[in-house]
């Protein structure tokens, strides 16, 4: 069973966090599903694509002919099975189940956003009180501190 890992943004933008999350993600080998709005999705999209030429992630958003040879796949509704890590932005909903279908989830929260903080907080409730593990890390000084863990 997979683990939920909670970000809780308040240094860096999405914009800088998940380039770096995929990055890492990638090294692994996971093949990685990003959730979020659609609006987010777009951005998102142009970010990667306008990334360092040296940093480059391949990607695709969802719906295209290629989604299943996507080693990164950005889309609203998409179905997590079949993907090593899913990362919900934007307060993009993540199951308990969907855990269960991926080695890790990734949740990405804006910390000086109050809906946000407020979603995220019932998604680490709901996740947590179905069993799942989780971990919640937060910026603190430049890095990313371990501040709650259960499970």
């Amino acid at each position: 069973m997979g683990a939920a890992y909670f970000y809780h943004l308040t240094e860096s933008p999405i914009e800088t966090t998940l380039p770096m999350l995929l990055g890492k993600a990638q090294q692994a080998g996971w093949r990685i599903l990003v959730r979020g709005p659609a609006p987010m999705v777009a951005r998102l999209d142009q970010v990667l694509w306008d990334g360092p030429a040296d940093g480059f992630l391949p990607h695709g958003v969802a719906g295209g002919d290629h989604d299943a040879d996507q080693p990164i796949l950005l889309g609203t509704d998409t179905a997590a099975d079949g993907f090593g890590r899913i990362m919900a932005v934007g307060g993009a909903n993540v199951t308990a189940s969907e855990v269960g279908l991926s080695e890790r989830v990734c949740i990405l929260f804006d910390g000086h956003d109050a809906a946000a903080l407020d979603h995220a907080r019932g998604q680490w409730k709901s996740l947590t009180g179905a069993g799942i593990s989780a971990q919640y890390w937060a910026q603190e000084d430049g890095r990313w501190v371990k501040k709650a863990e259960a499970g």
